[in-house]
């Protein structure tokens, strides 16, 4: 396990005080790379977590894969387990392969010096599907935690960056 955090915010303003991922190696590009450590540090300094049935936070949260299935694995400020969500991975898939060429397709247009047009289109077909996944993360943990959609937003990347380490 990583541990990602890199700041410190104030407990009023998160949930989430400590993310790892279950893959430490590196994403395939820089673009993406600098996609999941944003992600990570707009968690860090804010975010809405809140599990059901569980104590109040703060909280770490291990981020995993396994067979197939998303694993939310919520652990206490001391890395004690207090409870795992899984997944179905299955309702992401479009939206994760989608998002992955999208991804793919920005690096290109930067890399080659698309016009500016082209690259803002990419941005917001990039942001729809982050939308669009980030309300299908809230329906499918609805009633078990409850997030904001800039939680659910920012978590979604995360699962895309562990996609493509498998």
């Amino acid at each position: 396990m990583t541990d990602l955090a890199v700041a410190e915010p104030s407990v009023s303003s998160r949930d989430i005080v400590r993310i790892e991922l279950a893959e430490h190696a590196p994403l395939p590009s820089a673009f993406a790379e600098a996609d999941r450590q944003q992600a990570v540090a707009d968690l860090l300094a804010r975010n809405c977590f809140i599990p059901a049935g569980l104590p109040p936070g703060p909280y770490v949260l291990h981020l995993g894969l396994r067979d197939g299935r998303l694993v939310l694995d919520i652990r206490d400020q001391s890395d004690a387990p207090l409870h795992a969500y899984v997944l179905a991975l299955g309702p992401f898939r479009r939206l994760i392969k989608d998002y992955q060429m999208v991804i793919e397709g920005h690096e290109q247009a930067v890399t080659e010096g698309a016009a500016e047009a082209r690259i803002q289109a990419i941005d917001m077909g990039r942001r729809g599907l982050h939308n669009e996944a980030a309300e299908l993360l809230r329906e499918r943990l609805k009633g078990r935690v409850k997030l904001d959609f800039e939680t659910a937003r920012r978590l979604f990347t995360l699962v895309c960056a562990l996609h493509q380490r498998i």
